[in-house]
């Protein structure tokens, strides 16, 4: 079992495409087009790889949740990355800030930033391959 895609509501589909194109530079549009979700139309994008996506529907409104709150709802999601620095300097180059790094450790580094409408994103790249060391919180 995988994980195939995420569907998003955002409140700006180019300022969004911009953020997840910085970090995901080999992702693509895969597919797009216009459609009524419950009697309001949204653009909607499929942005990813052949193997997995993020979906983006434009004309979301109110706030995202409070992520330093208990409020229900995602907290995050992380993306595992072979190069987290090189993340992280292509998403400065965008114009993007990253929230907060992850605490220090050995066999992981990891930085978390919210995208335009208000996600938190992490993005972890893992220095073992033994689930016992990457999968360890209590180092650091």
């Amino acid at each position: 079992m995988k994980l195939e895609h995420v569907n998003l509501v955002v409140q700006d589909m180019k300022t969004t495409l911009a953020f997840y194109q910085a970090a995901f530079p080999h992702w693509r549009i895969r597919a797009q087009g216009q459609a009524d979700w419950y009697g309001v139309q949204r653009n909607w994008v499929h942005f990813g790889d052949d193997y997995q996506f993020l979906t983006f529907n434009d004309n979301g409104t109110g706030e995202s949740r409070d992520i330093k709150s208990n409020q229900l709802g995602v907290a995050h999601f992380a993306y595992e990355v072979h190069n987290v620095e090189a993340v992280i300097h292509r998403l400065r180059d965008a114009g993007f800030q990253e929230s907060h790094r992850g605490r220090e450790n050995p066999h992981r580094k990891n930085v978390y930033f919210i995208d335009p409408s208000g996600i938190e994103l992490e993005f972890v790249e893992y220095f073992s391959d033994l689930p016992e060391e990457r999968n360890n919180s209590e180092e650091g």
